[in-house]
């Protein structure tokens, strides 16, 4: 590429960095998307730690049978062991993304100091105004100060255009699933603390009497309320599946947003950042 053409590409860039820089425009934005990340974040920790209490209290439910006089304890709960440790740890994953989206906002405010700022905005005036004086056009010290100017544009830029890709990543793409996930779980825990409800309200059997019409109708009650309890064992199973996909929806979309999508905007931004600084991109 010409010279007087690398001259005019690198002006335009630092105009719209000036722009941008000046206005806080990026950092505004950035500071939204972030703060809307951070809400959802926290939302879903909150509703994982409230469906770890709902599915602890129907652990340790327990149901007293006495068919026949034979006395028997249920606790239909224990079925949802393992999904309580999953969603203990599910709620460890919500607990470290919280905290990287936390670490990424104070990286926005650290990026938008206005002190860092003054100085990007100090830099990139010199360098536009080096690029374009005569004397000073191919001196070693213009090609520094480009190196320089784009150094600290990307350490002034990359953290706001991150949160701001992230979010229109996820608006895009994974929005939808996290919308449905929430609400489905919300109401799955909704019904686990309505079966809690339904098996404390069941009355207990009562010991067997001497009369055989008391027996029979003791054994009667019994037997319509194993009825009862294998109903909700079936209500619970089916919870404890529905929780299990939820919770793998909601770890996909967290990680991808607060892990995966940073690195990948930080890689590409090391790329671009090693290209510019090629040799062969300055101006001779």
């Amino acid at each position: 590429m010409a010279a007087k053409q690398l001259r005019i590409l690198f002006t335009i860039i630092f105009v719209i960095a000036f722009g941008l820089i000046a206005t806080q425009a990026l950092d505004e934005r950035g500071q939204e998307y972030t703060d809307d990340a951070l809400q959802r974040s926290l939302l879903t920790f909150g509703v994982a730690r409230a469906l770890n209490g709902v599915i602890s209290v129907a652990q340790g439910t327990e149901i007293a049978l006495q068919p026949a006089g034979v006395g028997l304890t249920f606790t239909p709960g224990q079925i949802l062991d393992p999904i309580n440790d999953l969603v203990e740890r599910f709620s460890w994953v919500m607990l470290m993304s919280s905290a990287s989206i936390g670490i990424q906002k104070t990286l926005l405010m650290i990026s938008a100091w206005p002190w860092f700022s003054g100085t990007t905005l100090f830099i990139l005036i010199c360098t536009t105004a080096m690029l374009w004086l005569p004397k000073t056009q191919s001196r070693p010290a213009t090609k520094f100060m480009l190196k320089l100017s784009l150094l600290v544009l990307v350490l002034r830029l990359s953290v706001p255009c991150i949160a701001i890709g992230s979010e229109w990543v996820y608006q895009g793409f994974l929005a939808p699933q996290y919308n449905e996930a929430t609400a489905k779980l919300e109401k799955t825990k909704q019904n686990i603390g309505q079966i809690n409800e339904s098996i404390t309200d069941t009355e207990p059997a009562g010991k067997a009497s001497g009369s055989i019409w008391k027996n029979a109708t003791q054994l009667y009650r019994s037997a319509s309320k194993q009825v009862d309890i294998d109903a909700q064992l079936e209500r619970l199973k089916i919870a404890a599946a529905e929780i299990s996909e939820y919770l793998i929806d909601l770890i996909v979309v967290f990680v991808f947003q607060t892990v995966l999508l940073p690195l990948i905007f930080l890689g590409g931004l090391y790329f671009l950042l090693k290209s510019l600084l090629n040799k062969k991109y300055f101006v001779e």
